[in-house]
């Protein structure tokens, strides 16, 4: 039983890995490089704290692959559990916090509410007197994710799958009659497959509209920046996140921080094919200065280094569309962000809704594209 997987990144090749593992004959059509859409631009944030439940499983469940991770691939990833801190400026965002806190804690998260000076001892450097509240979890960190990816695209290759590198697929083939996805056409050539897998991330609507499916993923462009700040952040500090400024910091190595946010206004679908990976430099000084009046670690005298922008697969509610959309067609997209750290749990529900004709590892009858437009829509709040 083949299957194709579209697209080479930490999703697909997590995906292919899992199918292959369990006997599969799988091959991944990859248009461009491995990791060459959002992968290799990632933050690399691991977390729990999440605001709808669906999401906190993935998560559970994707940590613990996380954690074992050097001992099954044999690769360090340099994994850090320095936590997350979310900050709180208002008591409507301090008490939505505290509701998700709840609802994590039932899932075993070890998270927790702190006032503002026990968010100062996690975090020496913001401004406490900004903010009401925070939450903070110790087993959430962050990775990286070009290490985590070759690991996956290593282990991959050994498993037997056939990863096709400049390889874009044309079109997604469907039978007459029942309609069922029997395979995909390429440059190369026709590749007949029982199951298809849309794990095209920013391009994952184009593949969906190859086998006459609508689904609202919008590829929007999102920015960081790597800051040598005036005073060094700790490598201990947690990934913070201003929640209603939407900018976030993570200590690099020798005393430097990624700093990151959409700061709002225009938030246009973007080409995946054609956009700026650059920075905007107006945007990157917002950002800083941003940063800087509730984190004391960004002074006047900081300086940024480098930058790069991504693209987020976002959908109306921020969470993804994981299921067998029509039958032989699994889409595992539209992450909003969140595809990096949940691709451990999604490559093994991937796998399960192949081989096994059902998930078991996570209820993802929430993540069903039906939900849009419906009340059964949950919007993720705690979104970086």
């Amino acid at each position: 039983m083949r299957t194709v997987v579209v697209g080479g990144g930490i999703v697909g090749l997590s995906s292919a890995l899992e199918l292959a593992e369990r006997g599969l004959e799988v091959v991944v059509c990859e248009k461009g490089s491995i990791g060459s859409g959002s992968t290799e631009r990632a933050a690399g944030g691991i977390r729990a704290q999440f605001s709808t439940p669906t999401n906190v499983e993935l998560s559970v469940a994707s940590m613990a692959v996380w954690r074992e991770f050097e001992d099954r691939f044999g690769v360090d990833i340099d994994y850090r559990t320095n936590g997350y801190l979310f900050l709180a400026r208002t008591d409507e965002t301090a008490a939505a916090l505290e509701t998700a806190v709840e609802m994590q804690n039932e899932r075993g998260v070890p998270s927790e509410v702190l006032g503002p000076e026990a968010a100062r001892e996690r975090c020496p450097g913001i401004d406490s007197d900004r903010f009401v509240a925070a939450t903070y979890s110790p087993t959430d960190g962050f990775a990286d994710p070009h290490l985590a990816l070759q690991a996956y695209a290593r282990a991959a290759a050994d498993a037997g799958v056939d990863v096709r590198t400049g390889t874009p697929v044309t079109d997604v083939l469907r039978e007459d009659g029942d309609g069922r996805v029997v395979g995909v056409e390429t440059p190369d050539g026709r590749l007949e497959a029982e199951h298809v897998v849309n794990a095209a991330g920013p391009w994952a609507r184009r593949v969906a509209a190859m086998a006459d499916v609508d689904l609202p993923i919008a590829p929007r462009r999102r920015q960081m920046v790597v800051v040598d700040p005036e005073s060094p952040v700790p490598e201990t500090d947690p990934l913070t996140v201003d929640l209603e400024t939407g900018t976030y910091f993570r200590p690099e190595r020798d005393g430097e921080a990624l700093v990151g946010g959409h700061l709002g206004g225009p938030d246009p679908d973007r080409d995946p094919d054609g956009y700026d990976r650059g920075i905007d430099f107006d945007w990157a000084a917002d950002v800083l200065e941003t940063a800087s009046e509730w984190a004391t670690y960004f002074g006047p005298d900081s300086r940024i280094k480098q930058g790069w922008a991504g693209l987020y697969a976002v959908t109306p509610d921020d969470n993804a569309v994981l299921e067998e959309t029509v039958p032989g067609l699994i889409t595992a997209a539209g992450f909003s962000g969140h595809g990096f750290q949940h691709a451990p749990a999604t490559g093994q529900l991937v796998a399960e809704l192949i081989d096994d004709g059902e998930a078991s590892l996570v209820d993802i009858g929430a993540l069903s594209s039906d939900r849009f437009g419906t009340e059964r829509e949950r919007i993720e709040r705690n979104v970086v």
